[in-house]
């Protein structure tokens, strides 16, 4: 694992697309495509818009949806649907596919669709961030480590919940959903580049825990640190608290 440390807050972005770009031409010069994971919310801001300023093939990207809020359609403001598309796919000029995550379906079954979109599939990138508990796409702690199911629903812990509203996505606590479909922290393991982007001061504590603590479920990101190919982009104020050097 590289933690780099950008000192200007929207620089990391920046940084992390940059970095993310030679792997995804790398894989379509290879393979002929490219498949990729992408996040979404207020830490992938920067990071998706750096990459629709680098020259790549987007007609030979695949892309995955990471998670999404169970119960609320496309057009709530908090959607993940609606991120993904406003914010990327109806910037790309071509995209190959994107496979969203449907929230309004029967959850268990809108599982075992991506579970038969994903299976077989080899995920080149994968865009991340670092929750305010911790957590890796939406596996809360204590997060399920063990299961090789690549989708699963979860439920969302209070602390994860309040982060999503105070970001303003939601009015309130009781509007955030209680439950989501996240993919597993074993599936996004098997990705052959992680690059993790976490921004704010409100992310600090997570971060340090996440990356300079032991491996846990309860402290679910702490997982990247068994990657053999995932870089950490972080702010002055998210490695505020860290205590080893950084890469700048």
């Amino acid at each position: 694992m590289r933690i780099f440390q950008s000192t200007n807050p929207k620089g990391l972005g920046k940084l992390a697309g940059e970095a993310a770009a030679p792997l995804i031409r790398e894989a379509i010069k290879s393979k002929g495509k490219a498949n990729l994971i992408l996040a979404t919310g207020t830490s992938q801001f920067e990071t998706i818009s750096q990459l629709l300023d680098e020259a790549i093939d987007w007609s030979k990207v695949t892309v995955f949806h990471l998670d999404e809020y169970i119960g609320i359609p496309i057009t709530h403001p908090a959607s993940f649907r609606k991120y993904l598309k406003e914010r990327f796919v109806d910037k790309v000029e071509k995209l190959g596919a994107i496979h969203y995550i449907n929230g309004e379906n029967d959850p268990e079954k809108e599982c075992e669709r991506l579970k038969a979109l994903i299976s077989g599939q080899d995920i080149d990138v994968a865009f991340v961030g670092i929750g305010e508990n911790g957590h890796l796409a939406f596996n809360d702690p204590p997060a399920d480590f063990d299961t090789k199911e690549p989708y699963l629903v979860v439920d969302l812990d209070v602390p994860c919940r309040e982060q999503q509203m105070n970001e303003g996505w939601f009015a309130t606590l009781e509007d955030v959903p209680r439950q989501a479909i996240s993919m597993s922290i074993q599936q996004i393991m098997k990705s052959e580049h992680i690059i993790c982007s976490v921004p704010d001061d409100r992310k600090a504590n997570a971060v340090k825990n996440c990356l300079e603590g032991e491996v846990s479920n309860m402290n679910p990101s702490s997982i990247l640190q068994e990657h053999a190919s995932c870089s950490i982009y972080l702010d002055d104020a998210s490695a505020s608290l860290l205590t080893k050097a950084l890469e700048k």
